[in-house]
C-alpha cells in the first residue's frame, strides 16, 4: 500500500530576491496625472443664470456651488469650474464653449495647469 505523502514542513522559506538566469523588467512607477483647472471668465453678455446651468450640467456642481462660482466669475473677474486632467478639461471647454455659442452667449472659458 502506498501511503500518502506528507507536506512539507511549514518554516522559514528561504527564498533569494531574484533567481539567477531569470530577467526582470522593473515596471516604472505609476504617476497621477497633472491636473488642469478650468476657468470661467466674466463679461457683460452671458447672463449669470446660463453660467450657474452650466456649472450645474457640465461640472456637476450643486445649485448653490454653481451661484458661489458665478458670484466670484461676477466680481473678481473669473472662477474655477473644476479641476480635471488635461484630457477631461480641454472636453469639458469644448462642450461649454458649443453650448454657450448655440444659445448665443460669447462666454470665455480657459484651461491652466494647477
Amino acid at each position: 500500500m502506498n501511503e500518502p505523502k506528507k507536506p512539507p514542513e511549514h518554516g522559514p522559506a528561504v527564498r533569494p530576491e531574484r533567481e539567477e538566469g531569470i530577467a526582470v523588467r522593473e515596471r516604472p512607477a505609476t504617476r497621477t496625472p497633472r491636473l488642469f483647472r478650468v476657468l470661467l471668465h466674466n463679461d457683460d453678455y452671458t447672463s449669470m443664470e446660463f453660467v450657474v446651468e452650466v456649472l450645474v450640467r457640465f461640472f456637476e456642481k450643486t445649485t448653490t456651488e454653481a451661484t458661489q462660482i458665478m458670484l466670484q466669475v461676477h466680481h473678481a473677474g473669473y472662477g474655477v469650474a473644476g479641476s480635471y486632467t488635461r484630457d477631461e478639461a480641454e472636453t469639458r471647454v469644448e462642450r461649454v464653449a458649443a453650448e454657450a455659442k448655440a444659445q448665443g452667449y460669447p462666454l470665455l472659458l480657459s484651461v491652466e495647469p494647477e
